[in-house]
């Protein structure tokens, strides 16, 4: 009889052993999508709103050296990459003109 119990103590602990082993091989895979397009335009290509905020100040000592037509979800905006002696900046504008943060 006693055999027969621990036989049987055995067999459940491998059992169970056995469930929780296949349990950790599962993996959940999440898809995310990115639905940032970023398209790269000439700097004359920016709406002339753009290119006169950049002539103001806090912007006017800054040179553009890229613009790209930004479209995020259901935003969209222009980000202007600025340089200023070894500074590097990326600036965001909406199309009146506007900084956006």
């Amino acid at each position: 009889m006693k055999k027969l119990i621990l036989s049987a103590a055995f067999f459940a602990f491998a059992g169970f052993g056995a469930v929780n082993a296949s349990n950790v091989n599962k993996m959940e895979i999440v898809a995310v999508q990115d639905t940032l397009v970023k398209t790269p335009i000439k700097l004359e290509e920016l709406p002339e709103a753009v290119i006169a905020t950049l002539k103001t100040d806090p912007y006017k000592d800054w040179t553009p050296t890229a613009a790209f037509s930004v479209k995020d979800g259901d935003k969209s905006y222009y980000q202007v990459d600025v340089k200023k002696e070894e500074q590097v900046a990326s600036l965001k504008f909406g199309a009146d003109g506007k900084p956006i943060e």
